[in-house]
């Protein structure tokens, strides 16, 4: 079996790695990578080997239109990871098949940027537990059901990690694991052309080490340093490092930062082509030893570049399984601000298609910040100025723009570009602290199911964010944790409230209405084929531009999506319908058979949805 694989992965593997390294350095690679994988292959559990086989029968399985995602924090979701396994039954309520974890492999003390930091990539928090205890965790989850996800940091380690300590104590080997530069000539170059990526906690892209006796890369902060990927041992190293996860019982590993990796003076130093590269042989060394794991990519960049991390030209369908769709969730808040689709149906459709291999993971929000990807030849293209619809996108969800009732934060304002990211959870973007109102209230309850109608509706792998199915607002003492006052993402990373989950069947409470919301679409987009990832989701012309429309083509017949992103109704032309041959079809949501009224059109209420099928 292992020949087998070696035979069928050797030519990616081979093809990513002489795209980056020298041809003597890729046979001793190869040499070293073999003995790896081998040892890997080897020393897997039976049940991770069953695993292996499965999937290898059936590569689609992140696919289908049943899987659903959650992400949390460990900590903060249910205290420890044997805590975790007391909560499976709330996952599985869900219908969760796929659970991301927040970094939680052991980070530097103080300050770690979430647990980005990493110190050691083979031990576990001490607080959440021992790496035994994840054994555990993951073995169960698998029992029922659900994929372990994991972060895999790979554009730095911590200052405090045993490659830097080795770099100080003067050893050359580990040294040359890190761009480290003798006087600032080089920096000062390179920095001519690099963006500021948290200019609050960290300006400019070096820091100096007197024990190095010199300047060490450091993108994201002065004791994050970037691992010099241009240094084969660094390859091989992380490649053992994702062998070790998988055989944990990680069954996807999120490649963190991974536009970073690749440096080149007179650029920015993200999306570099030797990124692509790397993002093909990594994935074909697991292939070849744990072949049930996947990778998705982290890659929150502009969406010309989005494709490249699912594989584009000579990398098509070789690099990652999944990648975060982000201009889906920039365009679903921009929906909701302007009360029109225009600008998210120019941008959606100027996304090349993916490999059919492959598949996004679609989302509302996440851990992180929201930044506005926003294409400016997009914009343009709409009549709008891409950087002037940023500016009002910052203004309107922070609550700055009249008539606002988002109560996001501003973060990481640079008043050099202008950028002004937003943190918040989904329902305080939405307007639910500032809702005084039944009918308010009934608003917000409209736009989050709306806003995961479309995320569900899409297909790929919709994620939820911890706390969205229970309308989780801003948590308004985020700044009193050690650490956190001066980083107001925390403020949408709240503890999980059980008190608040326990209210999740009452109709009666925003937090039981929003849940069942949430559940009814899991269910009914899990009874859909046509949402099953392999199917393209097309934009058709617009009718109305308070009006998403959303198109399935599958064998079983078409699935017509209609968002109303408006709070007024709105109408979608029933010719339309005609043509696709709906018109009496169901509405999967609702039950009812939809049919135009009495002036041609089909009417959507307020934030209403349609999912519309030739039959039941």
């Amino acid at each position: 079996m292992f020949g087998l694989r070696l035979d069928r992965w050797w030519d990616d593997l081979h093809d990513g790695l002489a795209a980056v390294y020298e041809p003597d350095q890729v046979r001793g690679l190869q040499r070293r990578l073999i003995r790896l994988t081998a040892a890997a292959h080897r020393d897997r559990d039976p049940e991770l080997g069953r695993l292996d086989l499965q999937r290898t029968l059936d590569p689609a399985w992140f696919q289908d239109e049943h899987l659903l995602g959650y992400a949390a924090y460990a900590e903060r979701f249910a205290g420890d990871l044997q805590g975790i396994q007391g909560r499976i039954d709330y996952l599985k309520e869900l219908g969760v098949g796929y659970l991301h974890l927040m970094p939680l492999l052991q980070p530097r003390q103080g300050d770690s940027d979430g647990g980005y930091a990493v110190a050691d990539y083979r031990a576990v928090r001490a607080d959440l537990g021992t790496f035994d205890d994840l054994r555990a965790l993951a073995a169960a989850l698998r029992r029922e059901g659900i994929s372990l996800v994991l972060d895999l940091v790979l554009n730095h380690v911590a200052a405090e990690h045993a490659w830097a300590r080795a770099a100080r104590d003067g050893d050359q080997h580990y040294r040359d694991y890190f761009y480290v530069f003798g006087d600032q000539e080089e920096p000062d170059r390179y920095e001519a052309t690099l963006p500021e990526v948290l200019p609050d906690f960290a300006p400019g892209s070096f820091s100096y080490s007197p024990e190095l006796n010199g300047w060490v890369w450091t993108t994201f902060n002065t004791w994050q340093w970037d691992t010099n990927w241009t240094n084969p041992d660094v390859f091989a190293e992380y490649a053992d490092i994702i062998l070790f996860l998988a055989n944990a019982g990680v069954q996807v590993s999120r490649l963190d930062a991974i536009a970073f990796v690749w440096k080149r003076m007179g650029t920015n130093c993200q999306n570099q082509p030797e990124v692509q590269a790397i993002t093909q042989a990594l994935p074909a060394v697991a292939r070849i030893a744990c072949p049930a794991v996947l990778f998705k990519t982290e890659a929150i960049v502009a969406p010309q570049d989005l494709v490249h991390y699912l594989g584009q030209g000579a990398h098509h369908g070789k690099v990652s399984d999944i990648a975060y769709h982000n201009s889906l969730m920039v365009q679903v808040w921009s929906m909701l601000a302007t009360r029109d689709v225009t600008l998210a149906a120019q941008a959606l459709r100027a996304i090349p298609p993916v490999p059919s291999s492959t598949t996004w993971v679609t989302y509302l929000r996440c851990h992180d910040d929201i930044g506005w990807a926003i294409d400016s030849g997009d914009a343009a293209a709409v009549g709008l100025n891409g950087y002037w619809h940023q500016c009002f996108l910052s203004d309107y969800y922070s609550g700055v723009h009249p008539g606002s009732a988002a109560r996001g934060l501003v973060f990481q304002a640079n008043p050099v570009t202008g950028d002004r990211r937003i943190s918040g959870s989904a329902a305080s973007l939405a307007g639910l602290e500032a809702a005084d109102s039944a009918q308010d209230v009934d608003l917000v309850v409209g736009r989050l199911c709306l806003a995961y109608a479309i995320v569900m509706g899409w297909g790929g792998i919709p994620v939820i964010w911890m706390g969205d199915e229970l309308a989780t607002v801003n948590d308004p003492d985020w700044a009193a944790e050690p650490g956190h006052a001066d980083d107001n993402r925390w403020a949408h990373r709240p503890r999980m409230n059980w008190q608040l989950a326990g209210a999740r069947h009452d109709l009666g409470t925003t937090t039981g209405r929003v849940f069942a919301g949430i559940r009814h679409l899991a269910q009914v987009r899990s009874s859909l084929p046509h949402l099953e990832a392999t199917v393209a989701a097309e934009i058709p012309a617009l009718a109305d531009p308070g009006i998403l429309p959303v198109l399935g083509r599958h064998p079983l017949g078409p699935l017509l999506e209609l968002f109303n992103v408006t709070d007024s109704w709105r109408s979608f032309p029933g010719w339309r319908l005609a043509e696709l041959g709906l018109t009496g079809g169901v509405d999967a949501l609702s039950g009812e058979r939809i049919y135009p009224g009495g002036d041609g059109n089909v009417w959507l209420h307020p934030y209403g949805v349609r999912w519309i099928t030739e039959s039941a």
